[in-house]
């Protein structure tokens, strides 16, 4: 079921309504069948895309003296 924006073109009330095949829509305040279908505007949010991970160093942290490289990786 669509959710249309309507305009009364008798009491110029805008509202929305929820629209079958079948429904008849009237204006929610004065009953008048006298509409005009409005543009919908939407808007999208959107988040800030995560930063990527960050690359895990082989060499990093392992204690060796002699300095990246040098460990077991070889």
């Amino acid at each position: 079921m669509p959710i249309y924006e309507y305009a009364c073109q008798e009491c110029s009330q805008r509202f929305e309504a929820l629209v079958r095949s079948d429904t008849v829509v009237q204006c929610p305040q004065c009953h008048s069948t006298l509409l005009e279908k409005q543009l919908s505007v939407f808007a999208a949010g959107r988040t800030a895309p995560e930063a990527p991970p960050t690359p895990v160093n082989p060499c990093a942290g392992c204690g060796r003296a002699a300095g990246p490289g040098s460990c077991s990786l070889r």
